[in-house]
């Protein structure tokens, strides 16, 4: 008889309340130790590591001698600087580029020179000029005559600008003249410093590292009078005054001829 009864398979089911009890002890199971994501497991017995900033590398600070607009108008002061070549024996100067910027460091005039002489040593190393520089390169009349029309009327800056105007075959009024090798304050026990050594101390950067770029020696030229410009005009004025008032004093001191004075018959 019970070979004839059909086996039913609810007869097999769990208890409710037996199975309500294994669901809470796998819940309880699970709460004791969760299962980590591989994408969160720690790095170390110490959990996972906050990530901490990385440190600006030194690309990353602003450079000063770039120029934050594009104003490239001509300003009431102007900074220059040259680079020459080698003539003659090659011992001799010649202007071999020119570099001219405004106030804000935007370039104004940025040629290379074809010296009147022959080119006997480009320097390059340090004027960073090549034989190709000057294949193309504008003639030194021309030149001569642009940067003289630039500069006129108006303040010149720049780095012993004594040797640049003298490549040039300029003169500028010594009252308009602002040489960063010459500025009392930038003078070490009376010697003059260079312009690195100025840029590294008072700007915080880095030129003349190898070849030499007009255009960035210009530029910090440029900051170093505009970060004194106050106490440099300052001073400028003190002196022209003091010398104004020199001039009066040896005018005064002049022996008048004694007009009275009447010749005696011999």
């Amino acid at each position: 008889m019970g070979s004839d009864v059909k086996k039913n398979p609810k007869q097999f089911q769990l208890n409710p309340n037996w199975a309500q009890l294994q669901q809470k002890l796998k819940s309880a199971e699970t709460s004791r130790h969760p299962k980590i994501p591989q994408s969160e497991t720690p790095n170390s017995i110490l959990g996972k590591r906050k990530e901490r900033p990385t440190p600006e590398s030194d690309d990353a600070k602003p450079n000063p001698l770039i120029p934050t607009n594009d104003d490239s108008s001509l300003t009431d002061v102007l900074a220059m600087d040259c680079e020459m070549v080698g003539v003659g024996q090659g011992n001799k100067s010649a202007l071999g580029r020119v570099s001219l910027v405004n106030k804000w460091g935007n370039v104004i005039y940025d040629e290379f020179v074809r010296p009147i002489e022959r080119v006997v040593d480009f320097r390059t190393q340090i004027s960073g000029i090549r034989p190709r520089d000057l294949k193309k390169a504008k003639d030194f009349r021309a030149v001569q005559k642009k940067v003289a029309e630039l500069i006129k009327g108006r303040i010149l800056v720049g780095h012993a600008l004594h040797n640049d105007l003298k490549a040039l075959l300029l003169t500028h009024p010594k009252k308009d003249l602002r040489d960063t090798s010459e500025y009392q304050p930038f003078l070490k026990e009376g010697r003059r410093k260079a312009l690195r050594h100025l840029a590294a101390e008072v700007l915080g950067v880095e030129i003349q590292n190898g070849e030499h770029c007009p255009i960035d020696d210009a530029r910090a030229a440029m900051l170093l009078y505009k970060k004194n410009r106050k106490e440099w005009e300052k001073s400028v004025k003190d002196q022209i005054r003091l010398k104004e008032k020199q001039k009066k004093r040896k005018h005064r001191k002049k022996p008048k001829s004694d007009s009275n004075h009447t010749p005696t018959a011999s």
